[in-house]
């Protein structure tokens, strides 16, 4: 029999790969270390603060797992010699092609006989850098097995071996989707590459060679390189299995972490919508590190709101809350310098962004109101409202507004009736404005409602409309700045490209009502009526501040501006559940004034200068019911020519501003349909007429029916006609309205 030769020899082995070659196409010049690591992506995303501290880490790239670009000087020796040792144990000793191994391998498979392959380091991450040479499912084709090894050649040519370990290191697969040493460390082992032992490394080396296989196998691989590492010593390998089994079952490197989840997502998001990537920056892309998106916010702050937040939830854990959420602007330049989105574990929906859902407002939304009617000259800050009953007709039936403790204070100033967050007054207020006009407003601010005016009706004073919490953080940041809106601004680069722009937008409300509003919402004194002397919302610096509470204590709030800044806070549940005895000082108030406190510990916060067109006059009150001034006498901030000395129930024009409209009826409104219950006594369905005016006089079909700016009526069927009537016996305002049922009842009731 004749004896077979094979071409075993090195020299052997190269001609015939260099004929072969000479039939391929020439190979292109092989990419340099330094391009290989400038292009090197993570699946994560660094969001970083104003200084550059790292704030969140964010999964950007779903298809894999890759950590961070990890120097060969930062991988443990133990991970480096596993490697070599499992994977090319000559790794120091060729140029790119193990001859010995390949000629190994050739008389292996001409024998069926199980060998290791050929395939060198270098040689795999030949096929990891070009798409090309990329193994499939299936295996390399010949061709590419010949192109792999001419670029592995190239290779080491042109690449230093520390270069080509430390680029295979980060480029390897290794389990499902993790790519590259730095991930595998921290999902498999939650620790750094450096800090990996013998035990360890032996794993991760085992999973180059079969990433998908099942524990038992990997353990077995494991086991073999432990061997190798440690000759001579004893390995226990079911230990090493069993420590294998957890291992690959372990996901400690999360998807995204830190303290500003949801500012991360609004952050990448804004990149987005502007068309731009996150960039790592210079130093950063050297050192192949994570793309890094710059934000405003301060990391120490965010550190705060974020623990203070935790901390009151925690509180008030008794009363049903387990959600909230907090932001802080910078008044001049709109930045955001705290984003909470929510409590975080406290929460069973950490996920919502409470920062920008929409939620029920409550009463914050009564300085925008004021502000406007102040601007309007429909009211002065010393302008008397009367906080009683009142029953408002509407197009649906009659509107009926309470105060949150259920009790009327009678004529009040406009300065109590805000500050004090009377609910009554309120609704008097958007009598005057009217709510679709408010809408207009509260749009301009930047509070996108979803409905007209008319549709939320006279409860949009009381917050029935949703908005979001940094909506309308920014609408009090825009009284903070005497009326001017801005958008609030996230990342650097927005910030930066609203720097260019300019903002040379005019006011959205009166720079001297904002003013006035601001005024009152720092007038301890004015809110105590409500909220005692002792407030939380007292501070030892300049403060404005409004609380809120939405239908059923869904919703509690608190938002308000210093000199420098405005904070909002919002204290809740995301399910939508009510919580349970949460007032507006115990609820987001405590957090919003820590907040602040904070923010001041070593900056002073002053009030404003007032702007021009203001008068600041002494002003006095008439008497009350029992013979004693309304309100103390004070000094009071008024747009010029609306100011006047006295403001009483009985002197001629004392409660209305110079300029306020002419007598109107109020309530009801044109076209109402009234209809009687038979089943209610008639003189429980009387109607309230309400009007604005001195002097003047109620008319029912033509007959006198009384006087005053109020009258209760007990109707009966038909059309009517209500008109109102002057001191000079003019009519000056009428409604047509319609009764309809219950007329036996109603006619036995007026005999």
């Amino acid at each position: 029999m004749p004896r077979l030769t094979f071409p075993a020899s090195r020299s052997c082995l190269a001609a015939a790969l260099a004929v072969i070659a000479c039939a391929l196409p020439v190979v292109a010049g092989a990419v340099s270390f330094e391009e290989v690591k400038r292009e090197f992506r993570p699946s994560d995303t660094a969001v970083l603060d104003r200084n550059g501290e790292l704030l969140q880490r964010m999964r950007t790239d779903a298809s894999v797992r890759r950590g961070q670009w990890v120097t060969l000087a930062d991988v443990s020796p133990a991970l480096r010699m596993a490697m070599v040792l499992s994977e090319d144990r000559r790794f120091y000793e060729h140029s790119g092609i193990d001859w010995r191994a390949v000629s190994s391998a050739a008389w292996g498979n001409l024998w069926n006989t199980r060998t290791r392959g050929a395939s060198t380091i270098t040689m795999q991450l030949s096929g990891l850098l070009d798409d090309d040479l990329r193994r499939a499912n299936s295996g390399r084709s010949f061709t590419q097995k010949i192109g792999q090894t001419m670029a592995a050649a190239q290779l080491e040519r042109s690449w230093r071996k520390d270069q080509i370990l430390e680029a295979y290191l980060n480029t390897v697969p290794f389990r499902g989707e993790i790519v590259g040493i730095d991930a595998l460390s921290r999902t498999l082992f939650g620790k750094a590459p450096s800090g990996l032992d013998a035990r360890e490394a032996s794993v991760a080396a085992a999973l180059v060679r079969a990433p998908n296989a099942k524990p038992a196998l990997v353990a077995q691989r494991a086991c073999e390189v432990m061997r190798a590492m440690e000759p001579g010593q004893k390995i226990d390998c079911d230990a090493l299995d069993m420590f294998t089994s957890a291992a690959v079952q372990r996901r400690a490197f999360d998807a995204t972490e830190g303290i500003a989840p949801h500012a991360a997502r609004r952050a990448l998001k804004e990149l987005r919508e502007a068309g731009e990537t996150a960039a790592p920056t210079s130093r950063q892309a050297a050192a192949g590190r994570e793309a890094a998106v710059r934000t405003t916010l301060r990391a120490p702050l965010q550190r705060f709101a974020l623990a203070t937040l935790q901390r009151h939830l925690k509180e008030l854990r008794g009363r049903h809350v387990e959600d909230g959420a907090l932001v802080v602007l910078d008044n001049a330049s709109g930045e955001v310098l705290a984003w909470v989105g929510s409590s975080g574990p406290l929460s069973q929906a950490a996920e919502v962004d409470a920062v920008t859902a929409l939620r029920q407002p409550g009463s914050t939304l009564k300085p925008l109101l004021y502000a406007q009617a102040i601007a309007e000259r429909r009211l002065t800050a010393a302008s008397l409202i009367d906080d009683s009953s009142a029953q408002i007709s509407t197009a649906s039936g009659l509107y009926i507004p309470q105060n949150y403790d259920r009790q009327f204070k009678g004529p009040v100033s406009v300065r109590t009736a805000l500050a004090a967050s009377l609910n009554v007054p309120a609704v008097r207020t958007l009598v005057m404005v009217s709510p679709e006009s408010f809408a207009r407003q509260l749009r301009a601010a930047g509070l996108p409602l979803r409905e007209s005016g008319d549709y939320y009706g006279y409860s949009l004073a009381l917050g029935s409309a949703e908005v979001s919490l940094l909506s309308l953080t920014n609408a009090y940041r825009m009284l903070a700045n005497g009326g001017r809106y801005g958008q609030p601004t996230l990342t650097a680069r927005a910030l930066a490209a609203k720097a260019g722009a300019g903002d040379d937008a005019a006011p959205i409300v009166d720079p001297r009502a904002a003013f006035i509003v601001g005024d009152i919402l720092s007038d301890a004194n004015a809110r105590t009526r409500t909220f005692g002397l002792d407030s939380i919302l007292s501070t030892r610096f300049w403060t404005a501040v409004k609380t809120g509470t939405s239908k059923d204590m869904r919703d509690n709030w608190a938002v308000g501006w210093s000199q420098r800044y405005t904070v909002g806070v919002w204290v809740g549940n995301a399910s939508g559940a009510s919580m349970w005895d949460v007032s507006g000082t115990s609820g987001a108030a405590p957090v919003w004034a820590e907040v602040m406190r904070f923010l001041h510990a070593r900056e002073p916060s002053r009030a404003p200068r007032p702007p021009a067109g203001l008068v600041e006059a002494p002003v006095a009150f008439g008497p009350g019911a029992d013979g004693n001034p309304l309100e103390a006498a004070r000094s009071e901030w008024f747009l010029q020519g609306t100011e006047q000395p006295l403001f009483a129930l009985d002197n001629a024009g004392a409660g209305t501003p110079a300029g306020a409209a002419a007598a109107r009826i109020t309530a009801p409104a044109d076209g109402t349909i009234i209809a009687l219950d038979p089943d209610i006594p008639p003189l429980h369905q009387r109607v309230r007429f309400e009007a604005e005016g001195r002097g003047v006089q109620w008319r029912i079909d033509g007959k006198h029916f009384a006087r005053g700016t109020s009258a209760q009526w007990l109707p009966w069927p038909g059309r009517h006609v209500i008109e109102l009537v002057d001191a000079g016996g003019k009519v000056v305002d009428q409604r047509k309205l319609e009764v309809r049922g219950a007329g036996v009842v109603a006619k036995s009731a007026r005999r």
